[in-house]
């Protein structure tokens, strides 16, 4: 199956902030519970965000007391939505992780929520090491849905609608397990990049979306983004159709979110 190119996949996800911020679920409490406990979040770290995207995660660091809080966003449209949300609590530079000037050892943590499968991995990486200072460390988390390899009922009732789209690098190497699932590589990139102390963990937890809600969850996926408008509004028809007929108007799914941490040496 194809697979859409990181340098178009960066700048799907701006055609409807809105419709992905109500769609999106966010992440479980427990990463930031991670973020504090191991990684030292507390106000006044300086923190560095790559990818953030319409700023689900960048709230919660702001409230944990992140500053100077810089994000790194490349997608114009989601650069101009995060200055509308955040304001000056955030710096915003509108540049790739690969591209962006960024100080040496100036950044006591760097994080990304589901974004990283969108960087060059051993690039932003190495960019990363050597942005943060001894001790600092890295977090890259995603949320995945569904609760392993096996597919929920939802999925299994809206799969046909989905075939032969293009996949994102979400989906892992040919061969391999999804890209965040894919225990053995991240830890081995992580460690080529020079970082040490990593650990990944698994939380599970529930969501439920209304007819809605799935729909722009849906909307928010980057094979679907890419699709012409009128395909892609017919295909989210569809899916409603399927949640509203079929579910009742309510989709439950049991969610994944995969956890890594490394810190650079002191």
């Amino acid at each position: 199956m194809a697979r859409i190119a990181r340098s178009e996949g960066r700048h799907l996800f701006g055609t409807d902030p809105a419709g992905y911020d109500s769609g999106r679920p966010g992440h479980p409490e427990a990463v930031y519970e991670v973020l504090v406990g191991r990684c030292g979040l507390r106000p006044g770290t300086s923190t560095l965000e790559v990818g953030p995207g319409t700023g689900q995660a960048t709230r919660r660091l702001l409230e944990l007391g992140a500053s100077p809080l810089v994000a790194l966003e490349p997608n114009e449209d989601l650069a101009d939505h995060l200055v509308a949300t955040f304001g000056g609590d955030i710096e915003l530079v509108r540049a790739t992780v690969e591209d962006a000037e960024l100080e040496p050892e100036s950044f006591d943590l760097a994080a990304a929520a589901s974004s990283f499968h969108w960087v060059d991995e051993n690039v932003g990486l190495a960019r990363i090491d050597r942005t943060l200072r001894r001790d600092g460390w890295i977090a890259l988390w995603w949320t995945l849905f569904g609760d392993g390899d096996a597919p929920d009922a939802f999925v299994r009732a809206t799969s046909p609608l989905l075939a032969g789209l293009e996949s994102s690098p979400t989906k892992g190497e040919p061969g391999r397990p999804r890209h965040a699932r894919d225990v053995a590589a991240r830890v081995a990139a992580l460690e080529r990049a020079g970082f040490v102390d990593v650990e990944h963990e698994l939380f599970r937890w529930e969501a439920s979306w209304d007819t809605a809600g799935i729909r722009a969850l849906y909307g928010s996926f980057s094979p679907v983004l890419r699709l012409d408008e009128l395909r892609r509004n017919a295909l989210l028809d569809e899916i409603a159709a399927i949640a509203e007929r079929d579910f009742d108007g309510r989709v439950e799914r049991t969610l994944s979110t995969l956890l890594y941490t490394a810190r650079q040496p002191g």
